[in-house]
């Protein structure tokens, strides 16, 4: 029997998540049954839970991912950067999906405890990212200094999850972009 390299088990990895992460979207976490995790993978569910114990953790694994793409671009260029981003790629498939993934969670949170413990730590590094972002802006000058850093953050936060929720509420994404450009305004340092 041939061997599988860890390079391949890893691409096969990231093929399940893409289409779990279609199927979440489309179908919610409920209505992603197996069958359907088996349709939109075009894989059986011994090899969907090879990689994934269960449909619970291959949801958090799709979560995870989205979150720890999301914390990079905190930490590397903010998080209204991250709002460009969505915005840009908001005609996507890949973004509708994300967007109901999104939304999938924050359901969860609020309706599945043992999710809501276990995502604690996600939510965690995103909102650290902003915060040490913002630190960093604000020591090299480029930030108000009249309102806290928390402040700022969670202002961020609200103006970030306003558009996650505009947009997967199927609103055109039109020209956000001067909104987007406000609300870096409203943070920068006059």
């Amino acid at each position: 029997m041939p061997r599988v390299s860890q390079d391949q088990l890893d691409a096969r990895r990231q093929e399940i998540l893409a289409a779990a992460r279609a199927c979440f979207a489309r179908h919610g976490y409920e209505g992603a049954t197996v069958r359907r995790l088996e349709e939109a993978t075009g894989l059986s569910r011994g090899a969907i839970f090879h990689h994934f114990r269960d449909k619970d953790s291959l949801f958090l694994a799709v979560a995870e991912d989205d979150a720890a793409a999301m914390v990079e671009t905190v930490a590397r260029n903010g998080l209204v950067q991250v709002m460009r981003d969505l915005l840009a790629r908001a005609v996507s498939p890949d973004t509708t999906g994300w967007l109901g993934s999104q939304l999938e969670v924050s359901r969860r949170l609020r309706t599945d405890p043992a999710f809501a413990k276990r995502w604690a730590e996600r939510s965690a590094a995103i909102a650290e990212a902003t915060r040490d972002r913002l630190v960093r802006q604000r020591d090299a000058g480029v930030l108000r200094e009249d309102v806290p850093i928390d402040v700022l953050a969670q202002f961020l936060e609200l103006a970030y999850d306003g558009l996650v929720l505009h947009l997967a509420m199927g609103r055109p994404a039109g020209d956000l972009g001067p909104v987007l450009d406000l609300v870096e305004e409203a943070v920068r340092r006059h």
